[in-house]
C-alpha cells in the first residue's frame, strides 16, 4: 500500500517528502518528451517514467505538459490514504486493470532504486494513450452492464436485455460481460391452492399491511356489492393497489364476496352448524316445537325451495348447495365439478339405517372410503392365520362391507343365501351327529348381529360418506323430502328443517352476508414485535366464497398474507375422490352459475385433498404454499 504511485508512507517526515518531490522533478524534467518531437527511442526513462502516466503526490489528476505550470492543481489531503481516497468504482476497476498495475508497480520500482530503464521502440505518448484508451473502453462497459443492461419487466420477475448496447459490447470486449447470477432467476410461483369442498365456521387472515379497508363499508359501496352479486357482475382490479382503503371498486367487490343464501331464517337462532349445535339452540324461543300445523308449514316450504335449488343445479345456474340436518350434511355438485361429469351428492356423516332405507327407495350409492378399509384389512389379513373360526369370520366381514358398497354382489347373494338358511338346515349336521341336545344353537337374532357388525362399525366416521351419482340424485332429493329421519322428532332441534346454503339465489331463500372484523395486533417474531393487521371472518364459509376473498387479498397486500382456516369437521371428508369418470377442465359450460370465471376454474379441477381440508393457507410474493 506504501509503494503506490504518488503517495508517501508517512506524512509526519516533511523532509523526506521534499526529497522525494526534488527527485520526482529532476526524473519528470530528464525524461519528458515533447510531442513535436521524433526521436524518442533513445532517452532514458522515457516509456515508464512518462509525465503523461505518472499521478502526483496529492491525489488529484495525472500530470501532463499542458497543466504543469498551470493551476487548479488540487492540494494534498494531509490525512489522505489509499483507502479512504479511492471510491468503490476506483476499487474495482483497479482490480480488473491488472495489466495497468503492474506498470505502476514497474514505475514505483524505478523511482526507488533509480536503475536506468530500458529502451523501447514506441513513444510515451502513445504509451500513455493507448493505456488511457483502455481504461476508458472498460470503463464505459461497465456503465453499460450497470446501467442500461438490465432493466426491470411489468411483472417485476425477468429482465429484459437492451439487445443494441449488448451487440455492441459483444463486439468490442466479449471479456468484460458478467454472467448474471442465479439469485436473480425468479423461482416457479404457484398462483393457485387446490379447491377445499368443506365448509368453514371461521377463516382469520393476517399480514403486514394494513387491513381495515375490509371493514365499515359506505352505504354506496354495500349496495353496489349486493347490485354487482344479484346481476353476476365482477369487476377488474389491478395487478397491485397502492391505497386499498381508496379503492372503491375493492371495497365493493369485498362486500360481494361476503354474500350468501339460506333457507330457512330465523333471526334469533344461528343454524349453521346443525350437528352437535345444541347449545346454540338452549334458551331459544321454538314455537314450533309443540305445534304439528307449525312443523307441517315449515317443511312445506322447505321442500319448495330444495326442489327450486336441484332444479337450478340441473341446469347449471347453480353450482353447488349444501343441505346441513341434525346428524348428517349433504353436498350437491352440478356436473363439470370436482373432475365429475354427472351431478354428484355426498352424504357425512351416515348410519346403517340411512343406508339401509336408501336402498330401500333403490337408491345406488357406494362408499368410497370402506375400500381404504377393506385394503388395509386384507394386508393386515396377509400375517398367518390363527383358525378356521376366525378366519370365516373376517371373511364374512370383508363380503358385508362390499356388500355395503356393492361392490361384490354375486358374492353377497350366496352368502345371504346361507345366512337364511340358519334355522332351517344349516345345524342339520348336529342332529345327524346326535349332538343337538348338548350344543347349545344361537338365535337369529345373534346371528344377524354378527353379520352386520362391520356396518354398524362404520357410523358417524369419515369412512360412513355415501356417494351418489347421476340419475339417482334427484331420487335422493324426493328421499330427502320424504324422510322423517331429516327432522329431529327430540331435543332443542325438534320439528325445525334442515338448513340450505348456496351461493345463488332460489325459491324462498334470504340473502346474509358473513361478518367481518378488522383488528391490528403486534406479533413476536424472533427477539421483537411486528406490527399484524388481522381480518377475521365468521359464518358458513363456501368453497367460492373463500377463492373470492382469497383472489381480492393478492392484489390488495401486495401478494403478501396468510390465512388460519376452521373447517366444520364433518364436512372434510368432502374432498374425497367420488368417482372415476373425470372430465376435462371446461367441458361443461358453467359460465351462467354466477361465480366469478376463476372460481368456476379452481372448483373444476379434480379433487386432490382426499378425506382432508385445508387448515392454512399462506401467500409470498404473489405465490401460494398450504397445509392440511
Amino acid at each position: 500500500m506504501s509503494q503506490q504511485a504518488g503517495y508517501s508512507p508517512s506524512f509526519k517526515r516533511p523532509a523526506e517528502i521534499m526529497r522525494m518531490r526534488r527527485k520526482r522533478a529532476r526524473s519528470d524534467a530528464g525524461a519528458f518528451c515533447s510531442p513535436n518531437s521524433q526521436g524518442c527511442a533513445g532517452r532514458p526513462e522515457e516509456s515508464d517514467s512518462s509525465p503523461l502516466s505518472v499521478r502526483s503526490f496529492s491525489p488529484g489528476p495525472l500530470f501532463h505538459s499542458q497543466n504543469r505550470s498551470g493551476g487548479g492543481i488540487k492540494r494534498r489531503n494531509p490525512f489522505a490514504n489509499i483507502e479512504n481516497t479511492y471510491s468503490p468504482k476506483k476499487r474495482s476497476l483497479s482490480s480488473n486493470n491488472d495489466g495497468n498495475a503492474d506498470t505502476a508497480d514497474g514505475h514505483k520500482s524505478t523511482e526507488k532504486e533509480g536503475d536506468d530503464m530500458s529502451t523501447k521502440t514506441e513513444c510515451p505518448g502513445d504509451v500513455a494513450f493507448s493505456a488511457r484508451l483502455s481504461e476508458v473502453e472498460k470503463r464505459e462497459h461497465q456503465d453499460i452492464f450497470s446501467k442500461k443492461c438490465l432493466t426491470f419487466s411489468k411483472d417485476d420477475s425477468l429482465f429484459e436485455e437492451e439487445e443494441e448496447d449488448v451487440k455492441s459490447l459483444l463486439l468490442k470486449s466479449p471479456q468484460a460481460i458478467v454472467p448474471i447470477a442465479p439469485a436473480s432467476i425468479a423461482p416457479p410461483i404457484c398462483t393457485e391452492y387446490p379447491a377445499d369442498w368443506s365448509l368453514k365456521t371461521r377463516v382469520l387472515f393476517t399480514s403486514p399491511l394494513s387491513l381495515l379497508w375490509a371493514e365499515h363499508p359506505k352505504a354506496q359501496e354495500e349496495a353496489v356489492g349486493l347490485s354487482h352479486h344479484c346481476r353476476a357482475q365482477f369487476s377488474t382490479l389491478p395487478h397491485s393497489l397502492q391505497d386499498p382503503r381508496s379503492c372503491s371498486e375493492l371495497r365493493c367487490a369485498f362486500q360481494q364476496s361476503l354474500v350468501y343464501w339460506q333457507h330457512p331464517s330465523l333471526p334469533w337462532i344461528r343454524l349453521f352448524p346443525r350437528i352437535n349445535a345444541e347449545r346454540s339452540f338452549t334458551g331459544k324461543s321454538t314455537p314450533w316445537a309443540q305445534d304439528p300445523a307449525l312443523q307441517q308449514s315449515l317443511m312445506s316450504e322447505w321442500s319448495v325451495s330444495l326442489s327450486s335449488l336441484y332444479s337450478l343445479l340441473k341446469t347449471r345456474l347453480c353450482p353447488f348447495f349444501y343441505l346441513c340436518s341434525y346428524q348428517f350434511t349433504v353436498l350437491f355438485r352440478a356436473a363439470g365439478l370436482g373432475g365429475s361429469s354427472n351431478i354428484t351428492a355426498l352424504i357425512t356423516p351416515t348410519t346403517r339405517g340411512l343406508r339401509e332405507a336408501m336402498k330401500a327407495e333403490g337408491i345406488e350409492f357406494s362408499l368410497p372410503l370402506a375400500g381404504e378399509r377393506r385394503m388395509n384389512r386384507e394386508q393386515q389379513n396377509l400375517a398367518p392365520h390363527q383358525g378356521g373360526e376366525e378366519e370365516q369370520r373376517e371373511e364374512a366381514q370383508r363380503c358385508s362391507e362390499l356388500k355395503e358398497g356393492e361392490d361384490c354382489q354375486a358374492g353377497d347373494d350366496g352368502e345371504k343365501d346361507g345366512y337364511n338358511d340358519d334355522e332351517d338346515g344349516s345345524f342339520s349336521w348336529l342332529k345327524e351327529m346326535g349332538v343337538e341336545d348338548k350344543i347349545k344353537k344361537p338365535d337369529s337374532i345373534t346371528m344377524q348381529l354378527r353379520k352386520e357388525g362391520h356396518a354398524v362399525c362404520l357410523d358417524h366416521k369419515p369412512e360412513s360418506v355415501v356417494c351418489v351419482e347421476g340419475a339417482h340424485t334427484f331420487t335422493l332429493i324426493n328421499f330427502l323430502i320424504n324422510c322423517k329421519s331429516v327432522v329431529a322428532v327430540a331435543g332443542s332441534q325438534a320439528g325445525l328443517p334442515p338448513t340450505l346454503l348456496a351461493p345463488m339465489a332460489f325459491r324462498g331463500a334470504t340473502m346474509h352476508t358473513l361478518k367481518a372484523r378488522s383488528v391490528n395486533v403486534k406479533s413476536q417474531v424472533g427477539s421483537t414485535f411486528q406490527n399484524i393487521s388481522s381480518l377475521e371472518i365468521t359464518g358458513p364459509i363456501l368453497p367460492s366464497t373463500l377463492h373470492t376473498i382469497t383472489t381480492l387479498l393478492r392484489p390488495a397486500q401486495k401478494g403478501n398474507f396468510s390465512a388460519a382456516l376452521y373447517t366444520h369437521t364433518p364436512t372434510a371428508v368432502m374432498n374425497t375422490q367420488t368417482t372415476n369418470q373425470q372430465c376435462t377442465s371446461g367441458s361443461a359450460d358453467l359460465s351462467g352459475c354466477g361465480l366469478h370465471p376463476a372460481s368456476i376454474r379452481q372448483l373444476e379441477q379434480p379433487l386432490s385433498l382426499g378425506k382432508t381440508a385445508l387448515t392454512h393457507i399462506n401467500m409470498n410474493n404473489y405465490s401460494y404454499t398450504w397445509k392440511t
